[in-house]
């Protein structure tokens, strides 16, 4: 009689299931096929976040809906249905600022607001543009586009604005509108 080997078709079991037992997708490849397919990290409603800096709150940012997007090589978030922030200063005023849609940009600290973006001051100024940069590592906000500001000294529409969170150091171009002066003796 001659011996038995295993037979083929096991032959070939054994090697599938083998082969296909190690192939194992680790964390790294998992989180870099989500960056593949361009899909958030997280999402979360009904957000709420505080930045501090020494104990102090500085800002709360409010949104309906938080897109995470970690996992890209461009870290962001998105807040697709509108976003609203509060700044806060020293002296415990606020200014808030509203917006359609918002883009964090984790590395630069920078936020991204549009359309229909409004601040309205503290000292009861407002500001309307369709997108606004929020600087928050500087407090410093910009936009390239076309804004209205108006509080009790100003009412103006330009194009460009460049300044700190306060409007007390305040650069612009093609400024039309009327602005309160006031003159100063020369005693």
């Amino acid at each position: 009689m001659k011996p038995q080997g295993i037979p083929y078709y096991l032959k070939v079991t054994a090697i599938a299931v083998a082969f296909f037992c190690s192939c194992d997708t680790s964390e790294k490849e998992q989180f870099n096929l989500d960056q593949f397919r361009g899909e958030p990290a997280a999402i979360a409603r009904d957000v709420r976040m505080v930045y501090t800096d020494s104990f102090r709150i500085k800002a709360i940012l409010t949104a309906p809906l938080h897109k995470d997007f970690s996992n890209l090589s461009l870290s962001h978030s998105v807040f697709p249905e509108g976003v609203k922030v509060i700044f806060i200063d020293e002296l415990k005023r606020e200014n808030i600022i509203t917006a359609d849609y918002g883009t964090l940009y984790d590395a630069t600290s920078l936020i991204d607001l549009q359309g229909n973006v409004v601040l309205q001051a503290s000292d009861g100024g407002l500001l309307k543009t369709p997108q606004l940069y929020w600087d928050a590592a500087s407090d410093w906000i910009f936009t390239e586009e076309t804004f209205n500001f108006s509080n009790p000294d100003y009412d103006v529409i330009a194009t460009r604005l460049d300044t700190n969170k306060e409007f007390t150091k305040f650069n612009t171009g093609k400024l039309t509108g009327t602005v309160a002066v006031q003159e100063e003796s020369n005693q």
